[in-house]
């Protein structure tokens, strides 16, 4: 059978050099690490008897412990990368405006894409429009991946209409139907693939589904479910493809499964292996000889910022790498400005050279497996597997990905997930660099044109994780004047600068003009809201004086940066930051 190839940035043929550094460095163990830790725990109050890596194991949203120290241990059934190196740039398309799409693609494929992903229908093209956008493309050399929803057949029949010339033999891509997943986004019926299936049937290289585990991850789900949830659904579409007459390895071949890759490097690496050997177990038990999961790993969309959105540069750029050591086949980077409309050409290019920089230049590109053999991703991605199977059963034990969805099952899983990561968002343990830590006062607004809306209504909603922040600070800032905040500050400035850098670097993220100064100048500041800031030591003779003038002075809320009694809330590391933006856009409405 001819198995479908990709077109992918060729790796480069020189030798890559490698230096043993390690060996400039004098030999440690374990218990030379133990007692340098223990003596840090033992400063920063920790009892003697805490264990060093107990202290500091901290556990994913999977429940997963990530240990502080990996010792080489017994072979935990190690992944292989099986592709060379190289990967295949892939740009995607939502553009309703078919002539604006097609100068985009047509400039991504001359300066580095290697396939193309189209949004059609609902969110993107027209599906009559599709001729206008691919203009120029040769489909025999730029795979299209299309992404119609329950516009699939009609967008694959177009496809195919243009491809009229091409070899069947040299068509690849994707018709990229996802029935299951469409129902999750907008509540619709599923359609069928046995349509699919003989619209495709002499394209031997061209897929006719893709699992679209971002789906699930857009809504909230960790990286397990997020696994369960695209196996099975792949399960799913094995079974409607092999009805329609594929026989298992064809189905296995015909079959593309999307992944979201964020800013945690190592959790992105180990989803795409674990992803993997999920898939691989799946097509052991059903008796395929060909094993191989295609990965489309995708920077997320929901992890992305409308507010200091070139920080999003270096989340996309963690992403990519990410994807890159965990063995994806195609890479989608989106541009820093998704989030805010449709990208423009400089953000398009952007994208595109952070594929260049990583494969090429920091030589990504040569290295066939770079995480291989890591202790810490070998296991973190052999216990990931383990979660994620156990949850792929029982999914099928309640009848398959659909009843799952129809029943309640993904969606509290979901659920459970996008809680925790709100939560750890609201206190701040999950820190979003330039939306709840250090936001920009005054930052100049990035336009950019309005992008089609995405589908939705259905029981998997997607949601940013800067959404309930950014929201709150738009309605702040949308007031005719936009409300003060007064930082009153005790004692010298030795005692008071932590707290007062603290204090102002939370009420930034919420839009507030912050002020600082005497506590006597909080009557003439016009805010209405004051918060206390000093040390403890200061506190204990000058806090209870200053809240009492400050209300004196008209203040309608009063709090003090510090655990400390007497005012009417307290801001310290892992307060609910967002509860406490909410009360003082209230208190100052």
């Amino acid at each position: 059978m001819n198995r479908p190839t990709i077109h992918r940035m060729a790796a480069p043929t020189d030798p890559l050099e490698l230096v043993d550094f390690a060996s400039d460095f004098p030999a440690a163990s374990e218990d030379d690490w133990r007692a340098l830790v223990a003596g840090v725990l033992r400063r920063s109050g920790r009892p003697d008897t805490a264990d060093p890596v107990e202290a500091l194991t901290a556990n994913t949203y999977d429940d997963i412990a990530i240990r502080p120290l990996y010792p080489a241990g017994p072979d935990p059934a190690l992944d292989r990368v099986a592709r060379d190196g190289a990967w295949d740039v892939r740009t995607r398309h939502r553009d309703p405006d078919a002539a604006a799409a097609n100068a985009a693609i047509l400039n991504d494929l001359e300066t580095g894409a290697t396939s193309l992903w189209l949004t059609i229908g609902t969110g993107g093209l027209a599906v009559d429009d599709l001729p206008s956008a691919l203009r120029g493309v040769y489909l025999g050399l730029a795979p299209v991946v299309l992404d119609a929803g329950d516009r699939s057949a009609a967008a694959a029949r177009a496809l195919l209409d243009l491809a009229g010339d091409v070899e069947p033999g040299s068509l690849q891509g994707s018709l990229g139907a996802d029935p299951i997943g469409w129902r999750a986004r907008t509540g619709a019926d599923c359609f069928r693939l046995a349509e699919l299936v003989a619209l495709a049937g002499g394209y031997r290289r061209l897929r006719i589904a893709t699992v679209d585990g971002t789906v699930y991850h857009d809504a909230g789900a960790g990286d397990a479910t997020e696994i369960a949830a695209a196996t099975a659904t792949g399960v799913a579409y094995l079974r409607e493809l092999t009805d329609a007459g594929l026989a298992v390895d064809e189905a296995f071949d015909r079959i593309e499964f999307r992944i979201a890759v964020t800013a945690d490097q190592f959790g992105s690496i180990a989803k795409l292996r674990a992803a993997r050997q999920v898939w691989q177990r799946v097509a052991e038990l059903c008796g395929a000889d060909n094993r191989e999961q295609h990965q489309h790993a995708v920077t997320s969309a929901v992890m992305l910022t409308r507010r200091d959105p070139w920080v999003n540069l270096l989340r996309t750029t963690i992403g990519c790498f990410a994807a890159a050591v965990g063995g994806a086949d195609a890479i989608t980077v989106l541009p820093f400005d998704t989030a805010l409309g449709l990208p423009d050409d400089f953000a398009r290019r952007i994208a595109r050279n952070t594929h260049a920089v990583l494969h090429d230049e920091s030589s990504l590109g040569r290295v066939a497996d770079a995480a291989g053999g890591s202790w810490y991703v070998e296991s973190f991605t052999a216990r990931l597997a383990e979660q994620a199977w156990q949850r792929f059963t029982d999914i099928e034990q309640s009848g398959g990905a659909l009843a799952a969805l129809d029943g309640g099952l993904l969606g509290g899983l979901v659920a459970s997930t996008r809680r925790r990561r709100a939560d750890d968002i609201a206190h701040r343990r999950a820190p979003l660099t330039g939306v709840t830590e250090f936001a920009l006062p005054d930052e100049p607004a990035l336009e950019r044109l309005a992008a089609p809306q995405a589908p939705s209504g259905g029981p998997l909603e997607a949601v940013r994780w800067a959404a309930e922040f950014e929201e709150l600070r738009d309605r702040v800032e949308a007031r005719e004047t936009r409300p003060a905040v007064f930082l009153a500050t005790l004692g010298p400035q030795s005692q008071h600068s932590a707290r007062l850098a603290f204090a102002r670097n939370l009420f930034n993220a919420g839009g507030f003009r912050v002020l600082d100064g005497a506590a006597d100048e909080f009557a003439s500041s016009g805010a209405a809201v004051a918060c206390v800031c000093s040390s403890d030591t200061v506190y204990a003779d000058e806090a209870e004086h200053a809240i009492a003038a400050l209300r004196a002075a008209g203040a309608k809320q009063v709090w003090i940066a510090g655990r400390h009694d007497g005012a009417d809330g307290q801001l310290y590391a892992g307060c609910d930051a967002l509860a406490v933006l909410r009360t003082t856009e209230e208190t100052t409405a």
